[in-house]
């Protein structure tokens, strides 16, 4: 078997090693799971461009002037959660944040490109057909879950649908045929709609004299939505206002907010007093940050990322299980410029208090940069790490290292990926676990193999899969770090006989981006004929999976086999 990307940023691309594992013959089964590392939550690719609108000869191209308003039906969800719309009589495709299947609005165009265009949405004229009323009272303004207001199942088929459409548009895979029906799978939803996140992020941020009016200059000017949990990332930074609520009296003690980035603004937040998506010990412990750190006599002052001055920098909240017991224990990692233990002490003093808080951390990150990274890490009370489980293992999760963000997710995904590798179960199998992470996915299966060997660049992220190899006693598996677009150097030194002269029996292919998927699937099954390069496996099936629901992000397992 083999492990492709599950975050979509690092990607199977066509690769000379790949091409030559394609030409040989004979058994090795590689598991190509996706790196988890920059999980969902974070894409840098797009789908492909909407086609062109149909053209009559009798009449002119249509193209839509920017500052332009109209009136749009919304006909389903595209990459990234967008609506996808057309304009009436044209044909002609136009992008709009926020808008749902059915739904019939005004919408002002703020970007033209070659062949589509994208609106902001002014006024619902009709809901869309599965309209609910969103539980969280910051949906209508955070990007993080955009989706609130559809109904879950609808939710459901609309991702299922986009994955369809790319297979066969990107991938190239017909959907006349009569396999076709038996390849896509329905996607699996999740029975955890609120509070499945285990890891959230925040971030305080320095408001400024000017923020109402450059609120309303940001606004006025069409800057798009962006914000989302690409990894639950919370800060302290310069509040942010929606236009909507500017005439409302708000909180004007000071120009502080901790909370989630306000869109389309990376300095500024919009403030977060609880979260729908993180536990609810975690909602707890931020609950009581944010009735605390504001109080001046504690002298804390937010990071500007502007002057770089400035002490906070990042929230960040992890939750895990106590192995014995199966109760919540909480992680609480500051992140800040300096290490200054004295002046988080009476915070830590508080969130200490509560029962669940088992850790908390300071990450020193002095750079000018925006990771919540530091050069140094230092316990701050209670122990380093907190514990998980997962497909029968335990797993030691630091402050920095990467976990699957929905725990009870994360058992079904692995569970269909050990569905897909139709192992033996004899040890007679060995699995490369590609674009590993921290080992997860190749650790779930190491028992049934003869020996897992998983590759990743991230060299922590090694470290914490060695790591949870001897926690759990597994002698079997072998974790490389290494830069896998020069895999061919790599496999070279390390398994010369054993990979490049034979060939992966099954692949399976593990995205959170069915748009890049989509794309190297029709590598992998079609080749690249204008190189003379020939497809040699055969897609059998793909299963969209719902990871995060409410947010646009699906994750894909696809099954090939050798032809």
């Amino acid at each position: 078997m083999a492990a492709a990307p599950a975050g979509g940023v690092r990607l199977l691309h066509p690769r000379p090693w790949l091409r030559n594992l394609g030409r040989r013959a004979r058994p090795l089964s590689i598991l190509a799971a996706s790196s988890p590392i920059q999980h969902s939550e974070e894409l840098t690719t797009t789908s492909a461009p909407p086609k062109p609108p149909n053209k009559d000869k009798n009449s002119p191209s249509y193209y839509p002037k920017r500052g332009q308003t109209l009136e749009l039906v919304c006909e389903s969800l595209a990459f990234k959660g967008k609506g996808l719309c057309k304009v009436a009589d044209t044909g002609f495709v136009v992008m709009c944040d926020r808008a749902l299947p059915g739904e019939k609005f005004i919408g002002r165009v703020t970007r033209k490109k070659d062949n589509y265009a994208e609106v902001k949405k002014l006024k619902t004229i009709t809901p869309h057909w599965d309209n609910v009323e969103a539980p969280c009272e910051f949906a209508s303004h955070c990007g993080g879950c955009k989706t609130q207001n559809l109904l879950y199942e609808a939710q459901g088929r609309a991702k299922e649908e986009q994955v369809r459409e790319l297979i066969v548009h990107v991938g190239k895979f017909s959907d006349k045929e009569s396999e076709y029906d038996g390849i896509m799978k329905p996607i699996v939803p999740c029975d955890i709609q609120f509070h499945y996140r285990n890891k959230n992020k925040m971030y305080i941020i320095r408001e400024d004299k000017g923020n109402r009016d450059k609120v309303t200059y940001v606004e006025e000017k069409d800057k798009f939505i962006f914000c989302r949990h690409v990894d639950g990332v919370l800060l302290w930074h310069k509040k942010w206002v929606p236009t909507e609520l500017l005439g409302q009296e708000c909180d004007e003690t000071n120009g502080y907010a901790l909370g989630l980035h306000a869109p389309g603004l990376y300095d500024k937040v919009l403030n977060i007093d609880k979260c729908l998506l993180q536990s609810d010990p975690a909602n707890k412990v931020l609950a009581a940050i944010q009735d605390s750190w504001r109080d001046p006599e504690l002298s804390l002052s937010p990071y500007d990322v502007h002057s770089h001055r400035g002490f906070l920098k990042h929230l960040m909240l992890r939750t895990g299980r106590n192995i014995e017991t199966g109760q919540p224990e909480l992680m609480v990692n500051f992140v800040t410029s300096s290490y200054q233990p004295e002046l988080l002490k009476p915070l830590v003093e508080k969130i200490a208090t509560f029962p669940d808080v088992v850790s908390v951390m300071n990450n020193v990150n002095t750079s000018v940069g925006n990771t919540s990274v530091g050069e140094e890490e230092y316990t701050l009370f209670g122990k380093s790490t907190i514990m998980e489980s997962l497909r029968g293992l335990k797993f030691q999760i630091s402050a920095n290292s990467f976990f699957q963000t929905n725990t009870h997710q994360a058992e079904i995904l692995y569970k269909l990926i050990e569905d897909c590798a139709c192992l033996k179960g004899d040890g007679s199998e060995i699995v490369l676990d590609l674009f590993c992470g921290t080992g997860t996915i190749g650790l779930t299966l190491a028992k049934r193999v003869r020996h897992v060997y998983g590759f990743e660049i991230v060299d922590q992220a090694v470290s914490d899969a060695r790591r949870n190899a001897n926690l759990n006693g597994i002698s079997n598996a072998t974790f490389v770090q290494g830069d896998l677009n020069k895999i061919g150097r790599i496999l070279e030194n390390i398994f010369q006989s054993l990979i490049l002269s034979s060939q992966a029996a099954r692949i399976i292919y593990v995205s959170c981006n069915p748009a890049t998927c989509a794309r190297d699937l029709d590598y992998l099954c079609h080749g690249l004929p204008e190189q003379n390069i020939t497809g040699c496996y055969k897609l059998k099936s793909i299963q969209p999976v719902d990871m995060f629901p409410h947010t646009p992000h699906i994750e894909c397992v696809c099954l090939l086999e050798l032809c």
